[in-house]
């Protein structure tokens, strides 16, 4: 069993873990019922693949998902709609369900074993958690120190510092070292938003991004760039090249570390998007880090000569990127900063209104087209990982 310690003047660790497991066995069973059939069951299909095979540890990776993650029609989450049906749920189980609206996932190499508990180091966020199963530590048997876990944690509600798996697991032994190192950085540069769990990587991804963005205006010379695609891939390219052998003497010598030497840094490539575009917006902003937008050009021309506002390929542009998600405010607030003199013009042009005046106006209507943006607080662009991910990915034991 569990610690059976008191939690907080309450039911003790291992009550709680039992209690969870419960809860979480009825939430299972509600997000398999047929009201939710039309999104799980594609789902399912989709991972089993042409030959229909499906193991029971990636069924219960994609069913975990669904159920805290997946995102229904109406902007709900399974968890959500069980909140709603279940009002006869007590307080502490809310406070419980509510907790595994966040889940940890990550890849964690396992440090040491503590009783019913193993303790875990995120390779992705850079801290430990100490893991409980809600089937025991025979949930554990067979883990060997130094080996590693791809699996979800989620809180265990009152229970300071006690995690507990949420879904498969997913072993890997310590020879499994390089290739575990590679998935960890695959999470942490293609979901920063695992690494900034971790309050002081926040700091110091915004002090590495404040020190790129200083290199790039040196090496550049400026921090907003238009250029056809091809040149802004050479000089990317150019520049990376650049940060790494400016950062080479820092780092000790292969050599003497008797290891070769890493491969080269793959080549940047601009999506097929962007590589098709006219022109290519480069800017490294202090805030919104580096962004490539396409035809950035055009639209410069239109705020330079707004007659251009009546042209219908600069007037979809313009509304395009209003309208699009991916695309943040930074674009439109440069030029408009850029050409005080013309941009009320453009914009009463686009939007038929003749009182429109960007320094009143400008930002309201920003807001209303792109509110994903303000809603959201501000992460840096760089991702820092750390020391041990650092060291397996190098090879380091």
């Amino acid at each position: 069993m569990a610690d059976a310690v008191q939690v907080a003047d309450g039911p003790s660790l291992a009550g709680l873990i039992e209690r969870s497991a419960e809860l979480k066995e009825e939430l299972v069973s509600f997000a398999r019922s047929a009201r939710f059939d039309r999104w799980l069951t594609p789902l399912l299909r989709e991972a089993a693949g042409p030959a229909q095979q499906l193991d029971e540890g990636e069924a219960v990776r994609i069913i975990d998902h669904f159920v805290l993650r997946y995102q229904l029609p109406d902007g709900t989450s399974v968890l959500d709609r069980f909140l709603t049906a279940r009002k006869d749920l007590a307080v502490a189980d809310r406070e419980i369900l509510l907790g595994r609206r966040d889940p940890v996932e990550g890849v964690f190499e396992i440090r040491r074993k503590d009783g019913d508990a193993v303790v875990l180091l995120n390779l992705v966020d850079d801290l430990d958690y100490r893991t409980y199963s809600n089937v025991g530590r025979a949930a554990f048997r067979g883990l060997s120190k130094g080996g590693f876990l791809h699996t979800c944690l989620a809180p265990v509600h009152s229970a300071d510092g006690a995690w507990l798996v949420s879904g498969a697991m997913s072993y890997y032994p310590e020879s499994s070292a390089i290739d575990i190192a590679r998935a960890a950085l695959g999470l942490a540069t293609s979901r920063p938003e695992l690494v900034f769990r971790n309050p002081s990587k926040i700091e110091q991804g915004w002090q590495r991004m404040r020190e790129d963005r200083a290199a790039f205006v040196e090496f550049c010379g400026s921090d907003e760039l238009i250029l056809p695609p091809a040149e802004s891939e050479s000089l990317l390219n150019a520049y990376y090249r650049h940060r790494r052998d400016t950062a080479a003497p820092a780092r000790p010598s292969p050599a003497r570390r008797g290891r070769p030497s890493g491969p080269d840094l793959p080549l940047f490539e601009l999506p097929q998007e962007l590589a098709e575009a006219d022109t290519i917006g480069v800017i490294y902003d202090e805030l919104d880090g580096l962004n490539f937008y396409a035809d950035y050009g055009l639209l410069r021309d239109l705020f330079a000569d707004p007659a251009r506002a009546g042209r219908r390929r600069h007037q979809d542009l313009l509304r395009t990127y209003l309208r699009e998600e991916s695309i943040a405010p930074l674009p439109i607030r440069r030029l408009a900063a850029a050409h005080p003199e013309t941009a009320d013009e453009v914009f009463r042009k686009l939007l038929r209104k003749p009182g429109f005046v960007w320094s009143e106006h400008g930002e309201t209507l920003l807001r209303r087209r792109k509110p994903w943006y303000y809603e959201r607080e501000p992460r840096p662009g760089v991702s820092v990982i750390g020391d041990r991910l650092s060291a397996l990915a190098t090879g380091c034991r």
